[in-house]
């Protein structure tokens, strides 16, 4: 799988058939499709701007080094500063039909960050072939004293209609409704999770999700690793209609399905010490029956 360089709308790479992209900006992985299929895997909003200093809507955006506000509430912008910077691209490499980007983001880059002072060193790793995709985010304690992150790995699933999905693997998993008058991690996901409404939730779960599509055919199979969470996130019509960066009616052509670390599944890194956390997708066929 050979590669091209990406010129516009923002500089990254590209793979010679198209069905890989990233970009420097945030490094965000905005496409992906198995080899041999035209349907996309990843989800990007036509109302999105490319443009420095503002995060992509759609893809898989990097939520570092909080989660949402952070634990507190009280840090901006939602979910950390690197998905809006720019990273330094690393190693690209072209093997036996796996295309390989590093990227690397540090205090070097980002500068000083107030409501985040600390050494820091993270790298993203997108490793995309004929059959997956996979994204590996690890961050490394470079400093003198421990410091505490959230993070998420905030992946958009292109779907045929989220009206009509089912997640499966969540079954008897706990979980955090965020839209719940008094968010507590004292809800149990019974049977396989359909979304009916606005869904944010945080499942304590640390193993495969599949995400069954009737419309497009297809499961589109998670695996995560280092991620003590599944985030599950759709704004529905009634919130996406006050987020400006998703087009009109196109929330039910996504559900974000995220690894992440977040609230008491925070990592704390002794200085030293680092943290890899990991997200693989794979596409199967869907059995009609099913």
């Amino acid at each position: 799988m050979s590669h091209t360089e990406v010129t516009a709308p923002l500089p990254g790479v590209e793979s010679a058939d198209s069905r890989f992209r990233i970009h420097d900006h945030g490094a965000h992985v905005v496409a992906w499709r198995p080899e041999g299929s035209d349907d996309p895997v990843l989800w990007v909003s036509s109302a999105t701007r490319f443009a420095d200093g503002t995060a992509i809507r759609g893809g898989i955006p990097i939520c570092f080094p909080w989660f949402g506000p952070g634990a507190q509430g009280d840090k901006k912008p939602a979910h950390g500063f690197v998905r809006a910077t720019t990273w330094q691209r690393g190693q690209v490499s072209d093997e036996r039909g796996a295309l390989q980007v590093e990227y690397r983001i540090d205090p070097s880059i980002t500068g000083e960050q107030p409501q985040f002072p600390h050494p820091y060193r993270a790298t993203l790793t997108a490793r995309s072939t004929a059959d997956s995709l996979e994204v590996s985010l690890t961050v490394e304690n470079t400093g003198d004293e421990a410091f505490t992150i959230e993070e998420a790995l905030h992946t958009y699933l292109a779907v045929g209609d989220v009206r009509l999905i089912r997640v499966r693997g969540l079954e008897g998993a706990t979980y955090l409704d965020k839209n719940a008058d008094v968010p507590l991690f004292d809800n149990v996901q019974d049977g396989p999770l359909r979304l009916t409404g606005p869904t944010d939730r945080v499942y304590l779960h640390d193993g495969a999700v599949t995400v069954e599509d009737p419309q497009l055919g297809r499961r589109l199979e998670l695996v995560s690793d280092g991620a003590a969470n599944v985030v599950v996130w759709n704004p529905w019509d009634s919130g996406a209609a006050g987020i400006a960066d998703i087009g009109e009616g196109e929330w039910t052509g996504f559900v974000c399905v995220e690894a992440a670390n977040a609230f008491a599944d925070s990592r704390t890194l002794l200085p030293g010490e680092d943290w890899r956390m990991s997200q693989r997708i794979e596409v199967a066929s869907l059995d009609p029956a099913a």
